[in-house]
């Protein structure tokens, strides 16, 4: 006897990476995760690379893992990916003590948070308006 197979929720064209515990809030690794949503996977890991918070470098670590699975498990083209979706969600909460004054304490707590980015190969009817809409030449036309 052996387990049943494992029924894939993504798309054909879609490939994941999942982060989990990572030691940041989830409101803080919101704010990252926005950035690099409905960006070509290049320029969200150029964004990644020179932001200036401390989260991003574990973000960007994700996003080309991710990337490498599209590429190695699922055979989809690097060039033309594009982060679908950055899902955050909260994981634990240590709680922690703090001493105050007259005896007293108060509580801090320690977040943890999940982290999900799903890629997704761009297709090329997608690719060709957002290339004409820039060009001059059909403006003015």
């Amino acid at each position: 006897m052996s387990k049943p197979k494992y029924i894939r929720t993504l798309a054909d064209t879609e490939a994941q990476a999942v982060a989990r515990n990572i030691r940041v809030s989830p409101r803080k690794l919101n704010l990252v995760a926005a950035t690099i949503r409905n960006q070509p996977a290049g320029k969200a890991i150029a964004a990644l690379t020179f932001s200036r918070r401390r989260i991003a470098q574990q973000v960007k670590k994700a996003l080309e893992s991710a990337v490498a699975n599209a590429e190695n498990n699922h055979q989809l083209d690097v060039d033309k990916l594009v982060v679908k979706t950055a899902e955050v969600g909260k994981s634990i909460v240590m709680k922690r003590f703090h001493a105050r004054g007259r005896g007293r304490s108060a509580r801090v707590e320690k977040f943890f948070s999940h982290l999900k980015i799903v890629v997704a190969e761009r297709a090329e009817a997608e690719e060709a308006p957002k290339a004409g809409k820039n060009s001059k030449e059909q403006k003015a036309a």
